[in-house]
């Protein structure tokens, strides 16, 4: 015990005499919270959209008026020529066209059909999807304004629908980006400081003077997972606190459930950073082998995208990737309220991936005299 607890002692020392690695623990990845979730929102507002308007009737202002009135929409030019309108998308100076043909209105007053046309640019899906179907919306509620004005339906009123929104109800992706970007710095500190530290120690040499000594590969290991479990910790506690400060973000679940998953998945990844150090030589090898591990991880997790939309094969690789797991129950805990009970399916199979990794990297560590 008296070895292992000297062991802890020089692990933090050597921590906290290296001037760039406190910066690294505590300042970027406060910086990097604040700047993120302002940065990584999945929101539409002010999308720049042009109308070619053809009929020039009250059917096409009031469609117009509504998107005057649109917070998702800036109306960037009225034109009454489609190859102007295509052209502006062309330039990158607008992101939807609408054209409204001539005798839109007069169609829909003989006929009850009318036809308009949506053009979208689908470089980004994402936001031509989502303009497509807020305009689509928009189109909805301008057909039962016609509607109700023709009296083509008389009980319209009768059929009212409310929605509502659980453990979100305003909207805000804040509340859901902000669990992924904490997941993600507790994962850059447990994986990948823990696995420069190590290598540091064997390219100045001080690596070598402790492989001679009789101390156990266990304890060499425990020494130093047991730093960087404690700091990923703390580094959870601050961004909590940042969160809670600065954005509100709601704790509807228990903390105790959060830690106690925190503290199994801080293992896991500490596991895999100390076998990647064992592994490498140089800090340059474990930067780019911890890099393509983490993006792989950050990319599969969910964080921006649903998992569910991900191929069957990235979802069954996903059974081996511990922030998948992390991202979830942080989700869960913090907005939905979740108990023991709701993630042990995360929990047990995050255990697993922490029992393997660390001892892959106690069996990896050779001592060499």
């Amino acid at each position: 015990m008296r070895i292992l607890l000297a062991l802890l002692q020089k692990e933090f020392l050597q921590i906290f005499r290296n001037r760039t690695m406190l910066p690294l623990i505590f300042v970027m990845p406060l910086v990097q919270l604040i700047i993120l979730v302002n940065a990584a929102t999945m929101d539409m507002k002010n999308i720049s959209i042009t109308v070619a308007d053809m009929d020039l009737s009250s059917t096409s202002r009031l469609l117009i008026n509504k998107l005057e009135a649109s917070p998702f929409f800036k109306l960037e030019e009225l034109s009454i020529n489609k190859e102007d309108a295509i052209d502006r998308l062309q330039d990158n100076k607008t992101d939807v066209v609408i054209f409204i043909p001539n005798k839109l209105e007069a169609d829909v007053n003989r006929e009850g059909i009318g036809k308009m046309q949506i053009i979208t640019d689908a470089i980004d899906a994402s936001k031509a999807q989502l303009s497509f179907g807020y305009l689509s919306n928009m189109i909805r509620e301008l057909n039962l304004s016609i509607a109700i004005n023709q009296q083509s339906l008389p009980n319209l009123n009768q059929i009212k629908s409310e929605a509502l929104y659980w453990f979100n109800p305003e909207l805000n992706y804040k509340y859901y980006m902000l669990p992924a970007i904490m997941a993600i710095l507790v994962t850059i500190i447990g994986m990948f400081l823990s696995a420069l530290n190590l290598v540091r120690e064997k390219e100045v040499g001080t690596a070598e003077q402790i492989n001679v000594t009789p101390i156990r590969k266990s304890h060499f290991i425990i020494g130093k997972l047991v730093p960087f479990l404690i700091i990923g910790l703390l580094e959870l506690t601050l961004a909590l606190l940042v969160a809670k400060i600065l954005y509100d973000l709601p704790v509807n679940g228990s903390l105790l459930v959060l830690y106690t998953f925190a503290f199994i998945y801080l293992v896991a990844v500490l596991g895999i950073g100390l076998l990647i150090s064992t592994k490498s030589q140089t800090q340059q090898q474990v930067m780019m082998l911890s890099f393509f591990f983490l993006l792989v991880f950050v990319l599969l997790s969910g964080a921006f995208t649903s998992v569910d939309n991900m191929p069957y094969i990235a979802q069954k690789l996903n059974r081996l990737n511990p922030l998948y797991y992390f991202m979830n129950v942080i989700r869960m805990v913090l907005i939905k309220g979740a108990g023991f009970s709701d993630v042990f399916l995360e929990i047990r199979s995050t255990l697993v991936i922490a029992i393997i990794s660390v001892s892959l990297a106690v069996f990896s560590y050779r001592k060499t005299t």
